[in-house]
């Protein structure tokens, strides 16, 4: 007697707890896919909104520049794993997957037992080598168990997390030989150690530092420059830890001695806390005018783009600061401006009015104005040597991590940056006059403090897995579990959560620079415009 029913399938014995753990993975699946709907459409508001705020061209350099942002910043991360991807080909150990971005695969196909993968969220990528670690949260379960697989020497491990740092360093020496080709741009900061300004009441106006001062050394390091690292004004200030610091300046000829007492300025505690500071910016070379607003009263007085202001109100001016001062402090009063134009020295007297545009201005600013919309920047393109720039970069990062752990020091955690921080700064580069040679620039400072970082040995970084190796060599046998994957677990509990408080920072810049720029301001029109 035959029976019309066919032979079950294995899907359909399979057993309740197999059943249990699939109808899970479909919740889990529905879970993840309502998020990332709910993501998607957060961030379309998002950018509804900030298209709006911005206007139609202003929107569309910001999508530009982030896009070039998004770019740049996963070349550095995909080279970095790309050299531990190389580096277990060559010593043959087993991939699973080479990844670039993460999330929900667009693309995906499987060469010679690896799995090459296109994710959806554009944030770099990473390499799956199960007999090295296999974290599962974030690359999925290896096909075949680590514990199936010949272990790896220690001298494998040793070069495959290495790899990593070795092609960050190299892609820092690669952009830096394109930086000594095109050049990097140096503004007044890195040109001058003159004071331009010095803010009132603040501690360089107690101690009677003033507007033209050239600074020689701070605290008793000699400076050569105003921002930056090392021998800088602004590093040497925020890295001092004595409550008076001796400042040596050049004035009218003669060298001076002050004592300086550097301020932390009050926050909240949601705030990045500030630097130690004295209230000084550098001097400009020469205040040249780049725009002028129609109708504005420089514009009725005859001041063209060229012209180079060179005094208010008889004072020379080192910087455009004391204009804006002079404004808010007197927004109707006349101030006298001498204007160098084509050699000729002339004074011109203008009055600050009220633009027509916008309707309300800042609070905390000027409620008039004279209509200079932009300066023109003194730039200089410097030819900087591959090796140096690498070495300075390095030297930025030591120097940080040692004044983080200096006694008294009011440098702190939340005064660094991470991914998005890092991609503020490029958004900011990559938006001025010559932002690709400084992008480059600041590529290999990112990839050599990538580098860096990496190699501290901290057991999930890739100074982590090569001490562990080291350790392993010497003792003939790797670490036990019991004691491996509790600290891989609290390293990595510290990673994530450091993460997440400089990120709370970094997302609040961001708003700030997505927010920034206020309405074009514009004056009523006269009928004897020149």
């Amino acid at each position: 007697m035959h029976s019309n029913k066919t032979a079950p399938k294995e899907k359909d014995i399979a057993s309740p707890e197999a059943k249990g753990q699939g109808s899970q993975q479909d919740d889990s699946g529905r879970k993840t896919s309502i998020i990332s709907w709910a993501v998607t459409a957060l961030l379309a508001v998002l950018i509804v909104l900030l298209a709006i705020h911005q206007g139609p061209v202003a929107f569309c350099f910001s999508a530009i520049t982030f896009a070039e942002v998004i770019l740049l910043f996963n070349i550095l991360i995909i080279v970095h794993e790309l050299g531990h991807f190389l580096a277990a080909k060559w010593c043959g150990l087993k991939i699973d997957k080479f990844a670039i971005w993460f999330g929900k695969s667009l693309w995906s196909r499987k060469v010679d037992g690896v799995e090459y993968i296109l994710g959806s969220i554009p944030a770099g990528g990473y390499v799956a080598l199960p007999q090295m670690a296999n974290p599962e949260s974030i690359e999925g379960k290896s096909e075949v168990p680590a514990e199936d697989l010949p272990p790896a020497a220690p001298w494998q491990k040793i070069i495959v997390a290495f790899a990593g740092p070795l092609f960050s360093f190299g892609l820092a020496l690669f952009f830096a030989c394109i930086v000594w080709v095109v050049g990097r741009p140096v503004g007044d900061s890195e040109a001058t150690t003159t004071i331009g300004y010095v803010l009132p009441e603040s501690p360089a106006e107690e101690a009677h530092l003033q507007a033209g001062d050239k600074i020689i050394s701070i605290d008793n390091h000699p400076i050569s420059r105003f921002g930056g690292y090392r021998n800088s004004v602004t590093w040497r200030i925020a890295s001092s830890t004595d409550p008076t610091i001796p400042v040596v300046v050049q004035r009218n000829g003669q060298t001076l001695t002050v004592e300086v007492t550097p301020r932390v300025e009050p926050h909240a505690f949601w705030q990045r806390s500030a630097p130690r500071r004295i209230g000084i910016a550098p001097a400009t070379e020469a205040l040249i005018v780049k725009k002028v607003v129609q109708y504005s009263p420089v514009a009725m007085a005859g001041i063209v783009p060229g012209d180079q202001v060179v005094a208010l109100n008889g004072h020379k001016l080192y910087l455009d600061q004391p204009i804006f001062d002079q404004i808010k402090d007197h927004p109707n009063d006349s101030l006298t401006l001498t204007i160098l134009h084509q050699g000729i020295t002339r004074d011109v007297t203008v009055t600050p009015e009220k633009p027509i545009a916008p309707a309300t201005l800042p609070k905390d600013g000027p409620q008039t104005d004279i209509g200079i919309d932009s300066w023109a920047p003194i730039v200089r393109l410097v030819h900087p040597d591959p090796l140096d720039q690498v070495g300075e970069s390095a030297q930025a990062v030591i120097s940080t991590i040692e004044i983080l752990f200096t006694p008294h020091s009011t440098v702190g955690a939340s005064q660094l940056s991470g991914p998005l921080g890092i991609m503020n700064i490029f958004s900011v580069v990559l938006s001025t006059p010559d932002g690709w040679r400084l992008a480059l620039w600041f590529a290999v400072l990112i990839n050599v403090n990538l580098a860096m970082l990496n190699l501290l040995p901290f057991p999930i970084l890739d100074g982590g897995h090569i001490t562990l190796s080291i350790i392993e060599w010497i003792r003939r046998r790797p670490l036990s579990m019991s004691i491996l994957e509790p600290l891989q677990t609290v390293c990595a509990l510290v990673i994530i959560s450091y993460m997440a408080y400089v990120t709370f920072f970094d997302a609040q810049d961001s708003f700030r620079l997505a927010t920034a720029g206020g309405q074009e301001i514009k004056f009523a029109p006269k009928p004897d415009s020149p």
